[in-house]
């Protein structure tokens, strides 16, 4: 089964559940007079309203590349995960609005052991979907499917205070649904804040994952020829689509027909590890200028705000010192690489150097 199939199933049974849940949390709310089961059938509504947007984002993510869009319609998962968000937001908001008041004047409730068994199968059985939705859309790296199960889980808390609440309720005839109302409505507004962030940070473009990232630059460095992998920069167009590029280090005496070979032979092993296309450029390396690289790397070592040097070489005819410089985004830039450029100067004066800005974007 693929991914788009693995997510439309799982939605579909969140949405067969939560409406079979929203159908009996409804009616006993209603019979037993309980603000807090009204609520929680409401939320079970939502749920099964995220599960409809999911499959309607998965769908339309799963449209195949064309003129428009070559790189596909993947990030529309994102926005599917944004709404599912808000609606969590609206729910936990709309819950405080109801639970507020119920604690200065609350409600009269005439709860039944029938009532109380339905809401506690009700607890079991969310938990049981949410883990099952959650734990899916991790495998398959789906945020909305991830996003509902987290609110699934969150609504098995709410029905587990309502069941709580009616137990009190019935044995010592104090009502707290109001005040387990507010203090669970305050847990969910948080959650779906948190969603909405961890969203929009894949929208706009977050660092790439370290460990990601170290796994990549190691396998292309395991390859004969490769000296080094840097400014590795990743683009997500989708939560199953990143493509990317990446610059080696290698002999400055390869033919045309050799570095095709080996940037190739990085392409396809990267491609079939990772399944992400990458672009490979290329730094030269010359060994016959390594005692000003060694000067240079002791010189940035007493830079704590330097994070790598890369990419050196010297151009011979033009009497040049070229290399890329990787600075922490807090630090002044120019005032550092001004510093550099002064002490490398003073040891080797018949050279110009050109310092290349890099930037920290990947481990």
């Amino acid at each position: 089964m693929d991914r788009q199939s693995k997510i439309i199933k799982t939605s579909i049974i969140g949405i067969v559940v939560n409406l079979i849940l929203v159908a009996f949390k409804a009616t006993i709310g209603i019979l037993v007079n309980s603000i807090a089961i009204t609520l929680d059938a409401v939320n079970n509504m939502t749920d099964a309203l995220s599960s409809i947007i999911t499959i309607i984002g998965a769908k339309l993510a799963g449209k195949a590349p064309d003129k428009n869009h070559p790189y596909g319609y993947g990030r529309i998962e994102y926005f599917s995960s944004i709404i599912i968000a808000v609606i969590v937001l609206w729910a936990g908001v709309t819950a405080l609005q109801e639970s507020w008041p119920k604690i200065f004047a609350p409600d009269v409730t005439s709860y039944t052991t029938t009532s109380l068994i339905i809401i506690a199968v009700a607890v079991v059985v969310k938990i049981l979907l949410g883990r099952y939705v959650k734990s899916t859309g991790e495998k398959i790296n789906s945020q909305a499917l991830i996003a509902s199960g987290s609110d699934a889980l969150f609504d098995a808390i709410l029905s587990l205070s309502t069941l709580i609440a009616a137990i009190i309720s019935i044995f010592y005839h104090i009502s707290l649904e109001g005040i387990l109302g507010v203090i669970i409505s305050i847990v969910i507004i948080k959650a779906s804040i948190d969603m909405i962030k961890e969203t929009v940070d894949s929208m706009l473009g977050e660092r790439i994952d370290k460990e990601l990232s170290l796994k990549i630059k190691k396998s292309i460095e395991e390859i004969d020829g490769v000296y080094g992998a840097y400014d590795l920069n990743l683009h997500s167009y989708g939560p199953e689509n990143m493509q990317g590029s990446v610059h080696v280090e290698i002999d400055d005496d390869l033919t045309a027909s050799e570095i095709h070979t080996l940037t190739r032979e990085i392409t396809l092993k990267i491609y079939k590890e990772y399944s992400i296309p990458l672009t490979v450029g290329i730094y030269a390396r010359n060994d016959e200028y390594d005692y000003i690289r060694h000067d240079l790397e002791e010189i940035v070592s007493q830079y704590d705000e330097v994070l790598q040097i890369h990419g050196f070489y010297v151009y011979e005819a033009q009497k040049i010192v070229s290399f890329d410089i990787i600075v922490d985004f807090d630090a002044d830039r120019e005032k550092i690489k001004g510093k550099i450029t002064s002490k490398i100067k003073e040891k080797y004066p018949e050279f110009d150097y050109l310092i290349i800005d890099d930037y920290d974007i990947s481990d």
